[in-house]
């Protein structure tokens, strides 16, 4: 009978600890308290015969996560979910299922709540990334889905002790990551405290245990010493007419710890273990208080921080003082409201708090939302999970900068964040278009980092587009998602209409003049060429034909045999000029270079083309078109290996801007000859974009290579002709021709 009496002694923990639960839901309607008792008998029965690695009921962990969701005194679809959450995940329970027995608010939570361990990927990180995704997908509708998540993980760090030591750093390296910094973001101070020691205890648990040690030694000689605190403050204020409640409050261990990390302290330089939390009726009474405590102890300099004023993105508002208290011990001082406090502890679940004890009916009802939105945003743009992953840990760096507009608009910014993180900031359109700002007045780069207090101004240009450079030193998400998002959105549009021009030369070459246009009698011809080339639209064929995926010639041959069983024959005079002048370098069908091309049209770095170069033109396989000299040794062995792949390029009459091109001088070493040089190129109106020389400086003559700027190989001759008439240079040429 033994095995009969450990399942009637689960069955009697399980119904136990539902009787705990269900005494925390007093603040309940009995008929939610109906509903929940019904989530837990499904979740009972789907979980009956699971165990826990303590050996306790698995039964027990869901209800766990609906008490510490009554805590904060969430509504009863998020308890339902709460003790529902891994019956998809473990049970085999289906969404249909919860849809059946709860209704589409519960299945709607539970789904999101549903880890995606059923799929494959190819890495960790990249599942880890897609369920973080999918959580902020459901929290887009409901934030209720990360309260009870942060519930999940609070108890599976409380309980981390029966797990497999193997599993403890992944998990609370991941805690400490992602689930910490999320509770801060919210404003759950509390859990976000605990969740951050109860990490530490398991990452280090050596450092954990003797600082736990130290810190109770240090309680023991203290105490003493913050009761008196405690009695001075509020004797004090109540002489003054104000009637505070005092709070005494300990520096949690992590803190601690990093505090010494970071500044290299022992513990015995930590000197601020000790707060105190003065909570009181109204604001001005706050502001009051704090030249009260200012007049009792002397205020430690640059210590004084007002949230009040400036809240957090969270909501959390107080006002933060350091006071060198008795005995020369540094206290920090907290002054708030009653409903700052709710806040402050509960963050983004003090709404239901609020409703629950019918208190400010305009209490935030959506605490946290902005920077929810701001990474909502980001899913919307960025479809990669790694890339995804890769913005939001940045977002969920909690040291923040607060910085304003030119009209006085507040608003915060991660530490390290650039002008150009400001500018997405305030608008995609004003990011996208930004070309210079001014902080504080005063012309800066772009890439200048921001400091509190920071007055910015924004200067646009409808012309300007994002510069791929800027990925280099943008710190937020936001930035960094809407920069990919345009460079793409750009790179395709360039593709799509280089892949028209491919295609038009390549049907020039089998005798047609022109592609076939966009009306509805056409539309059947383009489906078909669609299906054949595999592609889902006429718009994606033609961007992969830009990008060298799909051969134009090829396509081109398919179109001409579809309008050939349309009664379309070949032009026999284009046929032939087309087969006549296939050996030259020009043709009717050339595309035509004129250095607006941005994306789609890279120039090899090898020769460097400049107009009146002969040029040639080749398809990379997805990355579009790369134009080399006709000499280019490169182009050449290309050429000799995937000559298909080549097309017909030539230079427009009138190129729109001056191109890149390499020069080696030689000169006689010397005092002043860099100076010389450089004023030639200026005087030959040739900018320097880059400078190399010889490492060894101590030889007599030296070769310096420049990459410069030129509007054509007439500019470039004339350049080269001012530089050797240059005093010290010995010679001058293009980089890679023969001297």
């Amino acid at each position: 009978m033994p095995a009969l009496e450990r399942q009637m002694a689960a069955a009697n923990a399980a119904a136990a600890s539902f009787a705990a639960l269900e005494a925390k839901l007093d603040y309940l309607a009995p008929a939610d308290v109906d509903l929940v008792r019904r989530a837990y008998r499904f979740a009972d029965t789907a979980h009956l015969g699971q165990m826990r690695h303590s050996g306790e009921p698995y039964i027990t962990h869901p209800i766990a996560v609906a008490a510490q969701v009554a805590e904060w005194k969430l509504d009863a679809h998020a308890l339902m979910a709460a003790l529902l959450h891994d019956a998809m995940e473990d049970c085999g329970v289906t969404k249909a299922d919860l849809l059946e027995q709860f209704g589409a608010p519960v299945a709607e939570l539970v789904d999101g709540l549903t880890k995606l361990d059923k799929l494959q990927f190819g890495t960790r990180e990249e599942g880890q990334a897609e369920s973080f995704r999918k959580m902020l997908l459901a929290m887009a509708r409901d934030v209720r889905v990360i309260l009870v998540k942060l519930a999940d993980r609070l108890h599976n760090m409380r309980t981390m002790g029966d797990m497999p030591r193997t599993k403890w750093g992944r998990i609370s390296t991941e805690t400490l990551e992602i689930y910490a910094p999320i509770a801060h973001r919210l404003g759950l101070n509390e859990t976000y405290r605990e969740l951050q020691d109860l990490a530490f205890r398991h990452l280090q648990p050596w450092r954990y245990s003797v600082l736990a040690k130290a810190v109770s030694k240090a309680r023991q000689r203290r105490r003493d010493l913050i009761q008196k605190v405690q009695q001075d403050v509020i004797a004090a204020l109540a002489d003054n007419g104000l009637n505070a409640h005092i709070v005494g409050r300990e520096k949690t261990l992590y803190s601690i710890y990093r505090k010494m990390d970071e500044k290299h302290l022992s513990f015995a330089q930590v000197n601020d273990l000790y707060g105190v939390r003065v909570i009181l009726p109204n604001i001005i009474s706050c502001y009051t208080a704090l030249g009260m405590l200012h007049q009792l102890y002397k205020p430690v300099p640059g210590r004084f921080k007002d949230y009040i004023a400036i809240p957090k993105v969270n909501g959390y508002q107080s006002l933060h003082t350091t006071l060198v208290g008795p005995a020369s011990i540094n206290i920090e001082f907290q002054i708030r409201t009653e409903a700052m406090d709710l806040v402050a502890e509960s963050g983004v679940a003090a709404h239901w708090l609020y409703k629950a004890g019918n208190g400010d009916k305009t209490a935030p009802e959506e605490l946290g939302t902005r920077w929810l939105q701001s990474l909502l945003d980001i899913q919307n743009e960025t479809r990669d999970a790694t890339e995804f992953w890769e913005h939001i840990r940045v977002d969920l760096v909690p040291d923040e900068v607060y910085v304003f507009t030119p009209k006085g608009q507040i608003l915060s910014l991660p530490q390290g964040a650039t002008v150009v993180d400001f500018a997405y900031a305030i608008h995609s359109n004003v990011g996208n278009h930004a070309v210079g700002a001014k902080v504080n007045g005063e012309q800066v780069p772009l890439r200048s980092e921001l400091h509190n207090g920071d007055v910015i101004e924004i200067i646009t240009a409808p012309v300007s587009t994002p510069n791929p450079a800027w990925l280099g030193f943008v710190r937020t998400g936001r930035a960094r998602s809407k920069i990919r998002s345009h460079l793409k959105s750009l790179a395709q549009d360039e593709s799509r209409e280089l892949g028209e021009k491919l295609l038009a030369q390549a049907l020039r070459a089998e005798g047609l003049g022109q592609l076939p246009g966009e009306q509805p009698t056409d539309k059947p011809l383009w489906e078909k060429l669609v299906r054949f080339t595999g592609n889902r639209t006429r718009e994606e064929m033609m961007t992969d034909i830009g990008l060298g995926k799909r051969s134009a010639n090829m396509v081109a041959k398919r179109l001409v045999t579809l309008l050939a069983a349309e009664g379309v024959k070949p032009d026999a005079l284009l046929l032939t000029h087309a087969r006549y002048t296939a050996h030259e370098n020009l043709s009717q069908g050339a595309v035509i270079l004129d250095g607006a091309e941005n994306i789609s049209v890279k120039y090899a770095t090898c020769c460097r083309p400049i107009p009146g170069d002969g040029v040639l033109g080749y398809l990379g396989r997805g990355e579009g078109l790369v134009v080399h000299t006709d000499e280019c040794a490169v182009a050449r062995r290309l050429q000799h290996k995937d000559a298909e792949r080549f097309i017909t390029v030539a230079w427009a009459d009138e190129p729109v801007r001056p191109f890149e091109v390499g020069v080696v001088v030689t000169v006689v070493n010397g005092k002043g000859v860099l100076a010389r040089v450089a004023a030639a190129l200026a005087a030959a109106e040739a900018d320097i974009i880059h400078l190399g020389m010889s490492e060894d400086g101590g030889q007599e003559a030296l070769d310096l290579r420049f990459v410069i700027t030129v509007r054509d190989r007439a500019h470039l001759d004339a350049v080269l002709r001012g530089l050797r008439r240059t005093q010290s240079v010995l010679r001058a040429a293009r980089m890679g021709s023969p001297p």
